[in-house]
């Protein structure tokens, strides 16, 4: 489909004599990228994927990097990917979280966070620590959000579905970061494909522009004083972008504008992207968190999950689990982020990382709990070569046999990984180590 001569008219309006470079960079292919996973402890990938891929740092993410590929073993088929080795990121995407730069222990808000691109990036600079609110309004969107935020093992978010106003009004004034990555018009994305070409018009631009405003308007409310607040979109549109930032100064006169960054992909290799840092007056110490109801039971089986994750863990992981932060969530045991004891008010899809369940008075690990562990978490795992017959075996519901990997390991739970990295469970049991990959993640 032909980009909309329209657009094309508004942008050479806006760019003037750099409008023929734009226009040339429309024509070109776009540029892809991936973000390593250090959640996982992944700081580089092999230098056989390195030369295979082509990899090229990205300039403003550190774990930021363009790939070229092709055939079979490209990153998103790769086994890596399905073990939470690295996600696979737009380039400029990943540009409004190193705006935000956040830090470990605090509260951060992703307002819009499907599918989960800036929440897992917002996650690794934390290092896991402190709480991230992952909100999503779509609930099927919310699901994907959810997964991924499972993939790449992060342990430090809960996942909520509710309006921008619901959200603002269980968290006054608590986030020390607030990301605002609105729902736009995706002008920036129009070499990507036919979808921004065949639903752009000045009116969905007006339209996104009306409810960024009211978006931004309710995450100014979750910003404690002295906080930081992000909002970016993947458009061009002024309406969207400048005029919003000008709207949203004039509304917020305790807020003040740090900076802004307009990405084009005749500028950058990456597609188009817009982001503004505003910072909010007040006193930058933070003490908020949302606090829990008062005299709250424990969940029921927590003693038998206590007993299977001692058992499971290593000492020094096990030392580090406070049994008053595990609660039930329908059939589930989950472990809550820091800052975070009640989920009461909140409409949640995933409040934290999945344990897992109790079964016939039996407890049962579950696949979140062992995306977000490493090997030295763990007494007992095994581990199946990236590439290896054993690794897309396992990945497509097969059982292992830990004689085939030169695995020695003791009957009973195991951790699986691929290439050192986590991407699931199994159970020894004799000669053969069962698979307990999820079935609705199994390759054909």
């Amino acid at each position: 489909m032909e980009i909309p001569a329209a657009f094309l008219e508004k942008m050479k309006e806006s760019l003037d004599s750099e409008y023929g470079a734009f226009l040339d960079s429309l024509k070109k292919e776009e540029v892809k990228a991936l973000r390593l996973n250090t959640l996982k402890g992944v700081t580089e990938l092999s230098k056989e994927l390195q030369e295979m891929w082509h990899l090229e740092k990205v300039p403003w993410e550190e774990t930021g990097f363009y790939y070229e590929a092709e055939g079979l073993l490209t990153p998103g088929k790769h086994p890596c990917h399905d073990a939470g080795a690295y996600y696979i990121q737009e380039a400029s995407a990943m540009y409004p979280v190193n705006l935000l730069s956040p830090h470990e222990n605090e509260m951060i808000l992703d307002m819009c966070a499907s599918p989960g691109g800036k929440s897992t990036q917002i996650s690794s600079y934390m290092r896991n620590t402190g709480l991230l609110v992952s909100n999503e309004i779509i609930g099927s969107r919310a699901l994907v959000l959810s997964s991924n935020i499972e993939r790449m093992g992060v342990k430090n978010a809960v996942v909520t579905s509710m309006e921008p106003a619901a959200v603002a009004d269980a968290f006054p004034s608590c986030f020390d970061r607030v990301l605002v990555d609105a729902p736009c018009s995706g002008e920036g994305m129009m070499r990507r494909g036919d979808a921004a070409r065949e639903n752009w018009s000045m009116e969905n631009v007006l339209m996104c522009a009306a409810r960024q405003t009211d978006i931004l308007n309710e995450a100014a409310k979750c910003v404690r004083p002295g906080g930081k607040l992000v909002y970016s979109t993947c458009t061009f549109s002024r309406e969207e972008d400048e005029d919003n930032v000008e709207l949203f100064l004039s509304a917020h006169p305790d807020f003040s504008l740090v900076g802004t960054e307009k990405l084009y992909p005749h500028k950058i290799r990456g597609e188009g992207h817009f982001a503004a840092l505003f910072e909010r007056d007040g006193n930058a110490d933070s003490t908020a968190a949302y606090k829990r109801k008062k005299n709250i039971k424990p969940p029921s089986g927590l003693k038998t999950a206590l007993e299977f994750l001692e058992g499971f863990l290593t000492e020094e992981a096990f030392s580090k689990i406070d049994p008053e932060k595990i609660i039930s969530f329908k059939d589930d045991l989950y472990y809550l982020p820091d800052k975070i004891s009640d989920i009461g008010r909140l409409r949640v899809i995933r409040p934290g990382l999945c344990l897992g369940s109790i079964q016939k008075n039996r407890f049962v690990p579950s696949h979140s709990l062992a995306m977000a562990l490493v090997r030295s978490d763990v007494k007992n795992s095994v581990d199946l070569p990236c590439e290896s017959s054993a690794a897309l075996s396992y990945l497509s519901g097969m059982s292992v046999d830990p004689g085939a990997v030169n695995a020695e390991i003791t009957d009973g739970w195991c951790l699986v990984t691929i290439g050192g990295v986590s991407a699931g469970l199994g159970k020894k049991t004799g000669n053969i180590i069962k698979n307990h990959y999820p079935k609705g993640l199994r390759r054909q």
